[in-house]
């Protein structure tokens, strides 16, 4: 089965290219513009087993917003691409990750239906580091943009914890091990569709 996607979005804010195999092996190639989100993102792969190529420019003098979003989006794309009808996946994942002080939680269910609970309990203020700089409020952007491309149901939620750091990697740990687990392939159904409907689109 092969189930790598590309997708490219170009608009009067950002440029976007993305590769995304699901059955890779937890390899980033990412020439991306934010530290913070390139490292998040090198997180997610590892802890995902995806293989993710990503370039990403965009319109940083106006704010993060824009750019940050968009890659959501075209992860969301690149995800639901790639799994086509989505048959044989165990659908479902969820994962509980402890990271020093932080405790953060993930649920996916591949339904179809797209939406996103966040309770990210973020202070909203930047994370500095030399002169860069990264707006933790784009978080819950990003995820809204994936969620809504992608076409699955995603909680997300910090339990506990005191560093935003903490919170958002952990947050991006939980996600990618969720995903993992929900696009596995079941080898006791791998012909089916996991859904009474028959369809997960």
């Amino acid at each position: 089965m092969n189930r790598i996607a590309e997708v490219n979005r170009v608009t009067k804010e950002t440029e976007l290219y993305l590769k995304l195999n699901l059955d890779g092996q937890g390899d980033a190639r990412l020439h991306y513009p934010i530290g913070f989100m390139e490292h998040v993102l090198t997180t997610f792969t590892k802890h995902s087993l995806f293989d993710l190529e990503l370039k990403g420019s965009g319109d940083l003098g106006v704010d993060q917003h824009h750019l940050v979003e968009d890659t959501g989006i075209v992860l969301g794309q690149a995800f639901a691409k790639a799994l086509g009808e989505r048959r044989g996946i165990r659908r479902v994942g969820s994962c509980l990750f402890p990271m020093d002080e932080t405790l953060a939680r993930a649920a996916a269910d591949i339904s179809g239906r797209a939406f996103l609970a966040f309770q990210g309990t973020l202070s909203n203020l930047p994370l500095v580091s030399g002169t860069a700089s990264f707006q933790t409020d784009t978080v819950e952007d990003f995820w809204q943009g994936f969620t809504v491309s992608a076409g699955i149901t995603l909680h997300l939620d910090i339990l506990r914890g005191r560093s935003d750091h903490h919170k958002i990697e952990a947050l991006f740990k939980a996600a990618a091990r969720a995903l993992r687990d929900a696009v596995e392939i079941d080898f006791r159904a791998t012909d089916r569709i996991p859904s009474t409907k028959g369809i997960l689109v």
